[in-house]
């Protein structure tokens, strides 16, 4: 079973990713949320060269990627799963919920920790906030984020098929939840007791840090409101209110790739003067 998962991992989430790639794209191009400030196309033409490149670099790095690990972990009985006799499906619960805790915290200290906070502000710094926003991380972020998933993967004995299941969520929901696109008030405030809608999210792409240090869930908003990290609207609305970081306003740092990509390495620029 698991090297039949191994085998289909890669095709498995290209299938969900187009899938729901294409099914978002198509719900904010019909229900916009709000209007671009940035050209689409060039934005467009960035965040998703990041995608590939963060692709390939994996590839390049973790060849087996987190599913690997749990393949490995199973094949040389590594980790609390592979000790014990529980139900499948108890183990699959349990490491799914388990590894989405796991991103939210590592959410968390990427916002607390000065030198993560440097890599992970690339995500932050689009100048709008659409589904590939929810693509759109720094390759050093990519390669820390999977090697903290190897770690708890193999520790936990994780099953191979909740491992799959967790990455097309982890793929799958922040291009949901990075939606330029609504709800309605009644689905979102029914929705966002179990996941993360883009309404809730919206708030933690604000210009204002005490917004911006809130709903840091990807899959799950359970967690915001457990440990106290839950806001539910932004104080100007989401129309009245500014994406993206006050202080990183430029397009060539914030759209660019290349400016994308050397963030962590220099500091903002002020913006140039009016001509």
């Amino acid at each position: 079973m698991n090297e039949l998962i191994l085998q289909h991992e890669s095709a498995i989430r290209l299938v969900f990713f187009i899938s729901v790639l294409g099914a978002v794209m198509i719900w904010q191009w019909r229900s916009p949320r709000r209007v671009f400030a940035q050209k689409l196309s060039r934005r467009w033409l960035n965040n998703f060269a990041i995608v590939v490149l963060n692709s390939l670099l994996l590839r390049l790095v973790f060849p087996a990627a987190a599913v690997g690990a749990a393949v490995i972990a199973a094949d040389k009985g590594w980790g609390i799963f592979n000790h014990l006799a529980w139900p499948s499906w108890l183990e699959v619960s349990i490491t799914v919920i388990a590894l989405d805790a796991l991103i939210y915290g590592q959410h968390v200290v990427f916002h607390k920790v000065p030198a993560l906070w440097r890599v992970h502000r690339m995500h932050h710094l689009d100048l709008d906030f659409d589904v590939s926003t929810g693509l759109r991380f720094h390759p050093i972020e990519i390669l820390i984020s999977m090697a903290v998933k190897w770690a708890a993967v193999v520790a936990l004995g994780a099953p191979a098929l909740a491992v799959l299941i967790f990455e097309i969520l982890l793929n799958a929901f922040p291009m949901f939840n990075h939606a330029n696109a609504g709800l309605s008030p009644v689905l979102d405030r029914v929705l966002r007791w179990l996941v993360v809608t883009p309404d809730m999210h919206r708030v933690h792409h604000s210009v204002l840090r005490e917004e911006t240090d809130s709903n840091y869930g990807f899959n799950l908003s359970w967690w915001d409101r457990l440990f106290g990290t839950y806001r539910g609207q932004p104080a100007k609305g989401h129309i009245g209110m500014t994406i993206g970081q006050s202080d990183w306003r430029r397009p060539e740092d914030c759209v660019a790739i290349w400016g994308m990509l050397r963030v962590p390495f220099h500091d903002p620029r002020p913006p140039a003067p009016p001509t």
